[in-house]
């Protein structure tokens, strides 16, 4: 299998109310089983996810930092690592500064899930075509120096793929492996459209059929991908 990845260009800046599923649909030709992959910054500006702070402060978005978390679990001078009500655990709830206006924060959508899923039936509905949508965003690892883009939301995708009781090039039986797909999918997307080059989305064709999920996506949420906190031996 080979798979081939397009950055979407054309799309231009976003306001509130912004149609991403026209935009996107209008910017690249889309073919069935074609993975959408769309930055958490646009569908936040689309659906006016985005707070004023203090242009003159650069520590005016820590109060919306607080607002927007649900537990603190680390604080090192001005970083804050906390975990959202979507359940994940990054830096400063994910609030972002970059890619905004001065003087604007962007929040993360309120359900990241139905944001893909909203993108992935405009596509159908007006270009008649079905694919599969990730909501993308940039989060740091523990344990690892850099960023990665993973997925924050998801629509007729399988999240994890488990290979547990399948068996290995020496014929062992796999016990533990279960692969985060649509972070991985985000991740390879990332690599195309770069963090300021102006390219919210892009495509990646060729995916597995597998990897999709049928009309009702059922277990198609990016929850499926977040350790349970009763299994994460570090919280």
């Amino acid at each position: 299998m080979s798979i081939e990845m397009l950055p979407v260009h054309g799309i231009g800046e976003i306001t509130r109310g912004a149609d991403l599923a026209g935009m996107i649909g209008s910017a690249v030709e889309l073919c069935d089983r074609d993975i959408v992959v769309v930055t958490q910054k646009v569908v936040s500006k689309a659906e006016g996810a985005m707070v004023r702070i203090d242009a003159t402060d650069p520590l005016s978005h820590k109060p919306v930092v607080e607002a927007e978390s649900v537990r603190i679990l680390r604080r090192r001078g001005d970083l804050v690592i906390s975990e959202t009500k979507h359940g994940f655990v990054c830096a400063n709830a994910g609030i972002d500064l970059s890619n905004v206006e001065s003087g604007w924060a962007a929040l993360l959508p309120e359900d990241p899930d139905r944001s893909a899923r909203r993108i992935r039936d405009g596509l159908r509905g007006r270009f008649d075509v079905r694919v599969g949508v990730i909501v993308s965003d940039t989060f740091g690892r523990p344990w690892r120096r850099g960023v990665v883009d993973v997925a924050i939301g998801c629509a007729g995708l399988v999240p994890v793929l488990d290979l547990r009781g399948s068996t290995d090039a020496y014929g062992r039986t796999l016990q533990v492996t279960e692969v985060a797909l649509v972070d991985e999918l985000a991740a390879a997307a990332e690599l195309v459209m770069g963090k300021a080059t102006g390219v919210p989305a892009a495509v990646i064709r060729g995916g597995d059929p597998s990897w999709f999920l049928g009309d009702d996506d059922r277990g198609g949420v990016v929850a499926d991908v977040v350790r349970h906190p009763s299994d994460d031996l570090f919280r």
